[in-house]
C-alpha cells in the first residue's frame, strides 16, 4: 500500500530498500500502526511510514482536519485555515502540503510564506476569525523530529474530543489524493499574511509597554540566544516595541539551523544549552541570558548574582515573577483584582494559587499543557474576567490574551522591561523572586524523568503505585479503599502508599481512574484498628474535578509536609516525568531543602523502583 501512495522519492526508497533486504521487523514499525494524532496534532521522527511525518501523513492528516473542521465549524471554508511553519527539514513543503489539502476542500488559506515562532498561528486565528489554525514545528525536539500542531477556532489546540473526531476524519480520508504543492503560495484561495499579521501581531504587543522612555534609559545589558531557531528577529522587534535597547547575540546559535549544530538538544532547559550563551555574556560583561526554543513558543533565563556566579531560573520561578509583574502591571491600569484571572497546570508550582488567594484574584489549575490552560482563560474570560496570565512549569508563558497558547517573543519583551525598571533600582530579578518568596512563602521544585521506552513496563509501575503488587507484604504501608460499582459491588481495591519519603500522604489525585481523595492520613487514621476496608467508595464519590483520561497515566500526592508530587506519562517521549515541590510558609528554605531531597529519593527507591526496572 505505501509503494502504492507515496510519491516523494526519498521516503518511497526507504521502504523499497527495507523491502529489498527483507527486513520485516523494521517495516512494522514504520508501517503497522500509523502516527497517532491527539490533542497535540502530531509529533514524531521524520522518515517514511504511516507510523512517521512524511509528506504523506501529512497530506492525510490535513486531509481529516480540513474534512472535520468544515463539518463542525460554522462558515469554514469562507473563515478559512491559517498554516505556517518553522524552519526545520520538511517543514516548508509539509506546510505547502497542507495548504494544498484545505484548498482542494474549498478552505480560504492564509498562508505565512516564511519561517516564524508558533505564536504568530494562534494569534493570527484570533485576529482573523479563521476556523482553524495549523502550525509545522516539533518545537525543542531533536532535529530528526518534526509536527503538526493544530488551533481551534478560538484560538487555542484542541481539547478532546476534537482530537478524536480529528482522528476519525484521518481514518476517513487516508489516501493521499493531491501530492502537487506547485503554485499553492500563487493560488487564488491563498492570502500571504506574512507582513500583515506579523505587523498586527506588534501593535498588539504595544498593549504590554509601561514606559518606553524609562525602557529606552535602562544600561542594563543582556545576551539572547534562539538556540538555532526562528526567534532572532521576532526578539529584536520585540525589544524595539518596548523601546529597549538591542541584545547582544550569540552569534553561532542566531541563524536558523535545523541540525541545531551547537547544542546536543535546542531546549534551553536541558543542562548545558545555555553555557555558550553564558561564556558570551561574560566576556560582554552582560546581566541577563535570555533564550527562546526553536519555534519561540518557550522563554528562560538565567542571571548573573552579585559572586558572579549565574542562577538559571525554574519555569516555576519565572512563572511566580511574571504573575508577579502581570498583576502590578493590571492594578496600574486600574482593574479590580476580582477581575483578574490567571491559571496554571497541575505540574506547576502552587505558589500561583497561595499568591491568588492572598490577592484576591482568581486563580484555576488545569492538566498538563497549554489547550488546557489557554482554553480555561478563555473560558473565565467569557465569564467576564481578564485573561491575565497563564503558564506552565515547562518554560511556557502567556502574558498576553491576544495569543491563546505559550508565546516567547512577548514574554521576552515583557520580562526584559521589568529587568530594565528593577535594574534602575539596584535591584536583581533574583531580588525580586526574595520579595515574592518572603509574602507568599517558599517553594522549591525538583522536576525531572526517567527514559522508559517500555510501556508495558510503565504501565506496571503505575498499577504497583496504584494497587500495590499483589502480596500486601511489599514493605511499604498503603491504603485499603474499596471503589464499588453502582450496584454497590466491590470492583477494586486502591492500596496507594500511605508515605512518601517518610512523609504521611494527605492527598491522592489519580487522573487515570478519576479519584480524587482528601485527607488520606486523617481517613486511615480513623479506621486503624477496625479492620475491613478504610474507606468504600460509591460510584459518584471523590470523583476528580479535573478531566480523566484513561488513556494516559496521572497520579498526584500531596503530604503533610507541604510537598506535592505529580508522576504522569510524556504524550511525545518515552518518559516517565515526575513534578516535585516542597513548601515552606515560614520561608525555612533549609528544611524545604532536606524534604525535597528525600522526596526525591523516594521517588526513585519507593515508588518508581528505577534501579529494579532498569530506569
Amino acid at each position: 500500500r505505501w509503494l502504492a501512495e507515496d510519491k516523494d522519492p526519498h521516503t518511497r526508497s526507504q521502504i523499497e530498500a527495507l523491502v529489498a533486504a527483507n527486513k520485516t521487523d523494521e517495516l512494522e514499525k514504520l508501517l503497522r500502526t500509523p502516527v497517532e494524532f491527539g490533542t497535540s496534532g502530531m509529533r514524531a521522527r521524520m522518515e517514511a511510514g504511516y507510523a512517521r511525518i512524511n509528506q504523506l501523513t501529512v497530506i492525510t492528516a490535513s486531509q481529516g482536519t480540513a474534512a472535520y473542521v468544515e463539518r463542525t465549524v460554522p462558515d469554514a471554508l469562507t473563515r478559512g485555515v491559517v498554516v505556517g511553519y518553522d524552519h526545520r527539514h520538511g517543514s516548508r513543503i509539509f506546510a505547502l502540503s497542507t495548504a494544498r489539502a484545505f484548498l482542494d476542500r474549498g478552505f480560504k488559506v492564509y498562508l505565512y510564506t516564511t519561517v516564524g515562532p508558533t505564536p504568530l498561528v494562534p494569534f493570527a486565528v484570533k485576529r482573523l476569525g479563521a476556523a482553524c489554525g495549523v502550525m509545522i514545528t516539533a518545537s525543542h525536539n531533536p532535529k530528526q523530529d518534526n509536527g503538526y500542531k493544530l488551533y481551534w477556532e478560538n484560538g487555542a489546540q484542541i481539547r478532546p474530543p476534537l482530537d478524536e473526531g480529528v482522528s476519525q476524519c484521518i481514518r476517513e480520508n487516508s489516501v493521499p489524493v493531491n501530492w502537487d504543492t506547485q503554485g499553492v503560495e500563487s493560488d487564488p484561495g491563498v492570502t500571504n499574511v506574512t507582513e500583515s499579521m506579523t505587523k498586527a501581531y506588534f501593535d498588539a504587543a504595544q498593549s504590554l509597554v509601561a514606559d518606553r522612555g524609562l525602557n529606552a534609559a535602562t544600561s542594563l545589558r543582556y545576551v539572547y540566544t534562539p538556540m538555532h531557531g526562528v526567534g532572532a528577529p521576532f526578539a529584536a522587534r520585540v525589544l524595539e516595541i518596548f523601546g529597549l535597547p538591542p541584545y547582544i547575540p550569540v552569534q553561532e546559535q542566531l541563524q536558523p539551523d535545523p541540525d541545531f549544530s551547537t547544542v546536543a538538544f535546542p531546549n534551553p532547559e536541558e543542562k548545558g544549552a545555555l553555557d555558550m550563551a553564558m561564556a558570551v555574556a561574560d566576556r560582554e560583561n552582560a546581566q541577563l541570558v535570555l533564550a527562546n526554543d526553536p519555534d519561540a513558543d518557550r522563554f528562560a533565563v538565567a542571571e548573573r548574582q552579585a559572586d558572579g556566579s549565574w542562577l538559571m531560573f525554574t519555569g516555576d520561578q519565572l512563572g511566580t515573577i511574571f504573575a508577579a509583574a502581570v498583576l502590578e502591571a493590571y492594578r496600574h491600569n486600574g482593574i479590580a483584582d476580582s477581575k483578574i484571572a490567571m491559571a496554571n497546570s497541575t505540574a506547576s508550582s502552587r505558589m500561583l494559587g497561595v499568591l491568588a488567594r492572598k490577592e484576591g484574584i482568581h486563580c484555576a489549575e488545569t492538566l498538563t499543557g497549554f489547550k488546557w490552560i489557554a482554553n480555561e482563560l478563555e473560558s473565565l474570560s467569557k465569564q467576564g474576567y481578564r485573561a491575565a496570565f497563564g503558564y506552565e512549569e515547562a518554560i511556557g508563558y502567556m502574558v498576553s490574551d491576544t495569543v491563546l497558547d505559550k508565546d516567547g517573543v512577548t514574554a521576552l519583551g515583557f520580562f526584559v522591561q521589568l529587568a530594565s525598571r528593577l535594574h534602575a533600582q539596584q535591584l536583581r530579578i533574583s531580588d525580586y523572586l526574595e520579595t515574592q518568596y518572603a509574602r507568599y512563602g517558599y517553594f522549591e521544585s525538583a522536576n525531572s524523568y526517567f527514559i522508559s521506552p517500555d510501556q508495558r513496563k510503565t504501565g506496571e509501575i503505575f498499577s504497583r503505585i496504584r494497587y500495590g503488587d499483589g502480596s500486601n507484604n511489599d514493605g511499604i504501608s498503603r491504603t485499603s479503599f474499596v471503589r464499588t460499582s453502582a450496584q454497590g459491588g466491590a470492583t477494586e481495591v486502591l492500596r496507594y502508599p500511605l508515605t512518601i519519603g517518610g512523609f504521611p500522604v494527605s492527598y491522592i489525585r489519580d487522573l487515570t481512574i478519576g479519584v480524587e481523595i482528601p485527607d488520606v492520613d486523617k481517613i486511615c487514621a480513623a479506621s486503624s484498628g477496625a479492620g475491613g476496608p478504610q474507606l468504600v467508595i460509591a460510584k459518584g464519590q471523590y470523583e476528580p474535578t479535573l478531566p480523566v483520561s484513561s488513556s494516559s497515566q496521572m497520579i498526584t500526592f500531596e503530604t503533610r509536609n507541604g510537598s506535592r508530587l505529580t508522576l504522569r506519562t510524556s504524550g511525545t517521549e518515552p518518559k516517565l516525568k515526575y513534578y516535585l515541590e516542597a513548601s515552606n510558609s515560614e520561608n525555612d528554605r533549609a528544611l524545604a531543602a532536606r524534604d525535597l531531597e528525600a522526596m526525591t529519593r523516594a521517588i526513585a527507591d519507593e515508588l518508581v523502583q528505577a534501579s529494579k526496572n532498569g530506569l
